[in-house]
């Protein structure tokens, strides 16, 4: 069998040439298999780019052994040489489990003084992300799946699978966690992980992961146009006061991605317009029959007057 530690190396070190001499770099690890395996290809591979290199692991305190695991991961960046620091953050569980815990440890890195932080999402996790995005119904964006870079976010391994990087830990002689939360199937993501994606290839035929990640780099291309677009149509209009006879003339996609900065513009909070919501916005410009104001999230009432949409924020 051959050696999968020359492709891990190989996929973190396009990415450290990003950065400059000096630089801080994180790299998040759970304990997993595909942390692990991250964790040592930076290893091997910083020194060369006189880069700053530590690792750091979030105790999301859920698991009645967690700080155990913590102390095990410390042990395990020890014997590959890198110094790893225990954060410990609560988890308020308002939008499900593992959305909360994705909050929280997120709000953690974006606290950390690093030029990058390493992330050990795999082609399985990026095949996985769309799936479930198709099931939500999801936008382009959404169904673009996760970006290799955003920001000082860093994922590598995007091209490299989940069995590569558990070869690469047995060749180590790493022994990842095996995180019970990934075997409960009351997660949409580990029913899709080990229900849907198996079954779909089963009965349609080898190769749907593939097909789902080369999907999303084809989408997150056409969302990338987009958006563009959108910004440029922005830098011309006042998202306060927007006409509509202007909004209708644009395509769909890019009227709607203008309702959405200009609501959140507005004060709604980010991530908390729904279809519905800009649905309703879009019918003032679209359906227009003297319908009242759309009340949205935050607040945000966006009402038309003299074919001009007005957003106003109550203040209560």
């Amino acid at each position: 069998m051959s050696s999968n530690l020359p492709a891990i190396r190989g996929a973190v070190r396009p990415y450290l040439q990003k950065l400059e001499a000096g630089d801080k770099v994180l790299v998040a690890v759970s304990g997993g298999a595909d942390s692990l395996a991250l964790a040592y290809a930076l290893a091997m591979e910083y020194e060369k780019f006189a880069l700053q290199l530590e690792a750091v692991t979030i105790d999301h305190q859920l698991q009645t052994l967690s700080s155990q695991q913590a102390s095990t991961v410390v042990s395990q960046m020890q014997e590959i040489g890198i110094n790893c620091t225990v954060i410990k953050v609560s988890v308020n569980i308002i939008d499900g489990l593992e959305a909360s815990a994705r909050k929280a440890r997120y709000e953690a890195f974006n606290q950390l003084n690093a030029d990058a932080i390493f992330l050990g999402h795999t082609h399985n996790d990026q095949a996985e992300n769309v799936l479930l995005g198709l099931a939500r119904g999801s936008g382009t964006r959404s169904l673009s799946g996760m970006a290799d870079v955003n920001g000082n976010y860093f994922r590598p391994f995007l091209g490299i699978t989940r069995e590569q990087t558990e070869s690469a830990c047995n060749e180590i002689g790493l022994t990842p966690w095996n995180d019970p939360h990934n075997k409960d199937t009351q997660f949409a993501r580990v029913r899709v992980r080990t229900e849907a994606l198996p079954t779909l290839e089963k009965t349609i035929g080898p190769g749907i992961a593939n097909a789902l990640v080369r999907s999303a780099q084809l989408l997150r291309d056409d969302a990338d146009a987009l958006d563009t677009w959108c910004e440029q149509e922005i830098a011309r209009i006042d998202l306060a006061d927007l006409d509509c006879a202007h909004l209708l003339d644009l395509p769909r996609a890019i009227r709607t991605r203008i309702i959405r900065r200009a609501v959140y513009a507005a004060g709604a909070p980010a991530g908390s317009l729904s279809a519905d919501h800009v649905g309703a916005v879009e019918a003032l410009i679209c359906a227009w029959n003297g319908q009242g104001p759309a009340h949205l999230p935050g607040g945000v009432k966006v009402e038309r007057f003299s074919g001009r949409l007005s957003l106003s924020r109550h203040q209560p």
